[in-house]
C-alpha cells in the first residue's frame, strides 16, 4: 500500500512538493496531472452538480503549482471563473467553494488581478451558502487591507470604490448587504475613511429593508475611537503639566496654620483644578462619521420625514430618532418640527421614556429659538416634577430639564426657574441634589435669573459673567485674562538681555591697563544718583495708578494684538483665570470709575457641553432605593463566587481536598448514640487529676 501511495501520478501531495523543488525535472508528471484535470473539466460540464474527489484535488493541485508553469496555466484563472459564471447554482456546495478558494489563493500569490476576482465574487453572493459568503467578506476585506498595507494604491482604490458604491444601488439586497459591511468595517480599520465612503453608507439610511437600515443607523451612532479605545493623549496636554497639582496644593497648605477657611479654600481649589484638567483635557482620535456628512440639514429633513411614516418597529424609531437628534446637536441644525413631534412621548409610563428625554437633550443648541424649548420644559415640569409621582421620577424630570439647559439657557423662564429651586429642600435626596445641580448651572450661566440667597458667594469671575441674547455672537477680540500682563514686559526683557553683552563691551575697552582717573566731586555725583532713583521710582508709582485706573477689556486687547506671548505669559494666564473661581469679588473702595460694571464688557461664560449626552446623566440617582429580599439575596450569591469556603485554614493546607478523613473528624459526624459507648469507656479511665480538674470547673459552672 506504501509503494502505491508513493508513486507521483496518484499521491498529488508528494508530486506537488517535488514539483516545487524541482519543476523543470517533473515537468512530464504535471502535464500528465492538466490533461487529466482538462477531461475532468469537460466532462463536468455535463454533469455540473456531481461530486468527484479526485477533481477537488486537482484544482487545488493545480493552483499550488500555477507559479512553476505560468505559461502552461495561463488559462487556468479563466476556466475556473467561467465555471463558476456558468454553473454556479447547480454546483455541489464542496466543489464551488473548492473553486473559490482556489481563486483566492491564486489572488494572494499575485496571479490574478483584484478586479477580475471581485467581480466574480459578488456573483457567487447569489449562492445559498452562509459559509461561502462569510469566506468571500473576509477576503475582500483581508485584501483591501493588503492593497493599502504599506501606501494608498489609489488606482485599485479608485476601481474598488466605484464597483462597491455601484452595488450599493443594486436591486439585489444581498449585495447591497455585503458592500455595506465592508465599507463599514473598512472605515472603522482606517482604510476607507473618506467623506466619499461615508456619504455612500448614508444611502443606506433609507433602504426599506429593516436590517440594511438598522446596519446603516447603528453605524452612524456608534462611539468614537476615543471612546471604544480610552482616547490616546495628545501632546498638548504638555502645557497642563506647569500648572500646580492637587499634591502641590496639599503640600501648601501645611506651612500656614490649619484653619476651616483654608480647608474649605483647599477644597475648592482642587475641584477647580479638576474641572480644568478635565475641560482642557485633549484626545488624539478620528472624527465621527456624522462630522463627515456633506449636507447634514437635508439629510436630518429627509429623515424626519421617513420618521413621520416610520412603521418598521419600536427599536428601529429609537435609532432613528436618535440619529436626528444628534444631527441637529452636533451641527447645530434648524428643524422646528422636531420638539413637538417628540412632545407626545414625554409622559412617565412611556416605553423608554428616558431615552426620549435624552434625545431631547441632544437636539438642544444655542441656535434654536427658545420659543421651540420653553413648551417642552413646561411639559416635562408638568408631567415628571409633580408630587405625584415617584421621587426617582421627579429627579428625572429635573435632570433632563438641566440637560436642555446648559445647552440651550434661554430656554428657561424666571418663573419656573423659581418653582424647581423651591425643590432643593425636598424631603428625598434625589430630588435634592438634582435641584441644586440646577442651581449651580445658572450660579454660571446667568446668577441674575436666580434669587440672591441662591447666588452662593460671589467671586471675581461670577461676577464677570453675563447671559447673552438670542444669536449674540461670543467671539472675543483679546485673550481672556491678558490684562494681568505687563505690557512692556518684553521689551524689558530685550533691554535686560542686552545690558551685560554692552557692560562686557565697554569693560574690555576700558582694560587696557592704563590709570583710571576719579573726580573730586564723588559727592555731588551720589546725590545726582539718589536724586535719580526718587525719580524713578515715584514715575514707577504713577505708572501703577495709570495701569489701575486703566479699562482691564482694553488692556487685554491691547496687549493681544501688539505683542506675541510665550508659553509662560500663557501659563500665568490659565492661572490667574482659575484663581477668579476662588478669589471674592473686588472690593468698591479699590474700583475707579472705569471699573464700574456699565463700563466694563464682561467676559462669558463657556460651559463645556458634550456632543452625546450620556444616559447616566439624565437617570442620575445620587441615593439609591432599598433592595428587597430577593435582590440581596441575589447580591449574596453573586459575593459567593470565586471565593474560597469558610473552614479551618490550618487542614486545608496540611491535606487535598479531595484527601480521607481522619478518626476525630469521622466521629464528628455521627450521632451521639453510636459514640456514646466510647465517652463512657473515656470517663472511666481519667486519671485523678483530670477528675479532679472537671469537678471544679463544674461546681465554678453551678456558682455562676
Amino acid at each position: 500500500m506504501n509503494r502505491i501511495n508513493n508513486k507521483l501520478p496518484n499521491n498529488l501531495v508528494q508530486l506537488q512538493h517535488c514539483i516545487k523543488s524541482d519543476p523543470s525535472g517533473y515537468k512530464q508528471e504535471f502535464q500528465q496531472q492538466y490533461e487529466h484535470f482538462k477531461s475532468l473539466l469537460d466532462l463536468f460540464h455535463s454533469q455540473s452538480s456531481s461530486y468527484d474527489k479526485t477533481f477537488i484535488d486537482l484544482i487545488m493541485f493545480l493552483a499550488h503549482v500555477c507559479a512553476c508553469y505560468p505559461d502552461e496555466l495561463s488559462t487556468y484563472p479563466n476556466d475556473l471563473i467561467k465555471t463558476l459564471r456558468l454553473f454556479s447554482m447547480n454546483l455541489h456546495p464542496e466543489i464551488r467553494m473548492t473553486l473559490v478558494r482556489a481563486l483566492i489563493f491564486l489572488r494572494n500569490k499575485s496571479l490574478l488581478a483584484a478586479e477580475d476576482l471581485i467581480t466574480i465574487l459578488f456573483e457567487m453572493l447569489k449562492c445559498p451558502d452562509k459559509k461561502l459568503r462569510v469566506m468571500i467578506r473576509e477576503h475582500i476585506l483581508s485584501d483591501i487591507k493588503n492593497i493599502n498595507a504599506k501606501h494608498k494604491n489609489h488606482k485599485a482604490n479608485t476601481f474598488l470604490q466605484n464597483f462597491m458604491f455601484a452595488k450599493m444601488k443594486d436591486s439585489n439586497l444581498i449585495y447591497v448587504k455585503t458592500s455595506l459591511l465592508i465599507l463599514i468595517e473598512l472605515y472603522r480599520k482606517n482604510i476607507w475613511n473618506d467623506s466619499r465612503t461615508v456619504n455612500v453608507i448614508a444611502t443606506a439610511l433609507f433602504s426599506k429593508t429593516s436590517k440594511i437600515l438598522a446596519i446603516a443607523l447603528q453605524f452612524f451612532l456608534g462611539k468614537d475611537e476615543a471612546e471604544q479605545n480610552g482616547g490616546e493623549k495628545s501632546d498638548d496636554d504638555s502645557d497642563d503639566e506647569n500648572l500646580p497639582s492637587a499634591q502641590d496644593l496639599t503640600m501648601a497648605t501645611k506651612i500656614n496654620k490649619k484653619t476651616r477657611k483654608r480647608k474649605r479654600l483647599l477644597l475648592k481649589s482642587k475641584e477647580v483644578l479638576r474641572k480644568y484638567k478635565n475641560k482642557t483635557k485633549t484626545y488624539s482620535f478620528n472624527f465621527s462619521a456624522i462630522h463627515l456628512l456633506n449636507d447634514p440639514q437635508s439629510l436630518a429633513e429627509n429623515l424626519f420625514k421617513l420618521l413621520e411614516k416610520f412603521n418598521q418597529g419600536f427599536e428601529l424609531k429609537l435609532l432613528l430618532i436618535n440619529l436626528i437628534s444628534r444631527l441637529i446637536g452636533i451641527h447645530e441644525l434648524l428643524i422646528l418640527n422636531f420638539y413637538p413631534f417628540l412632545q407626545r412621548f414625554l409622559h412617565p409610563r412611556q416605553q423608554e421614556v428616558t431615552k426620549f428625554l435624552q434625545y431631547i437633550a441632544q437636539a438642544s443648541h444655542e441656535l434654536v429659538p427658545p420659543d421651540s424649548l420653553e413648551p417642552i420644559l413646561k411639559v416635562i415640569a408638568n408631567n415628571f416634577v409633580t408630587e405625584r409621582n415617584s421621587h426617582e421620577v421627579m429627579a428625572v424630570g429635573i435632570n433632563s430639564i438641566r440637560e436642555i439647559c446648559s445647552r440651550c439657557p434661554l430656554a428657561m423662564n424666571e418663573d419656573l426657574l423659581q418653582d424647581l429651586v423651591q425643590y432643593n429642600s425636598f424631603k428625598d435626596k434625589n430630588v435634592s441634589m438634582a435641584a441644586k445641580s440646577l442651581i449651580q448651572l445658572y450660579r454660571i450661566i446667568n446668577p441674575k435669573m436666580l434669587k440672591k440667597k441662591d447666588r452662593g458667594r460671589p467671586t471675581e469671575a461670577s461676577q464677570e459673567n453675563h447671559s447673552h441674547q438670542y444669536g449674540q455672537s461670543k467671539a472675543l477680540s483679546y485673550i481672556s485674562g491678558a490684562e494681568i500682563l505687563n505690557e512692556t514686559e518684553s521689551h524689558d526683557n530685550f533691554i535686560l538681555d542686552k545690558t551685560p553683552t554692552d557692560r562686557c563691551n565697554r569693560d574690555g575697552d576700558e582694560s587696557d591697563g592704563s590709570w583710571i582717573q576719579v573726580s573730586d566731586d564723588d559727592n555731588d555725583d551720589d546725590r545726582g544718583e539718589e536724586n535719580d532713583l526718587e525719580e524713578e521710582s515715584a514715575s514707577d508709582v504713577q505708572n501703577e495708578i495709570d495701569e489701575n485706573r486703566i479699562d482691564p477689556i482694553q488692556k487685554a486687547e491691547q496687549i493681544s494684538m501688539n505683542r506675541i506671548l510665550s508659553q509662560e505669559e500663557f501659563q500665568k494666564v490659565k492661572l490667574a483665570q482659575l484663581t477668579k473661581h476662588l478669589k471674592g469679588p473686588r472690593s468698591k473702595k479699590n474700583k475707579s470709575d472705569l471699573d464700574k460694571p456699565n463700563n466694563i464688557k464682561t467676559i462669558p461664560a463657556n460651559i463645556e457641553t458634550k456632543e452625546i449626552v450620556p444616559l447616566s446623566d439624565i437617570e442620575r440617582l445620587y441615593k439609591k432605593s432599598k433592595e428587597n429580599k430577593e435582590d440581596r439575596i441575589r447580591s449574596i450569591e453573586y459575593g459567593r463566587e470565586d471565593r474560597e469556603k469558610f473552614g479551618s485554614k490550618r487542614r486545608k493546607g496540611k491535606r487535598n481536598e479531595y484527601a480521607s478523613k481522619n478518626k476525630r473528624e469521622i466521629q464528628k459526624g455521627k450521632s451521639f448514640m453510636m459514640i456514646k459507648h466510647k465517652v463512657n469507656r473515656k470517663q472511666k479511665k481519667r486519671s485523678f487529676k483530670e477528675k479532679q480538674i472537671a469537678l471544679r470547673n463544674s461546681l465554678l459552672k453551678r456558682c455562676k
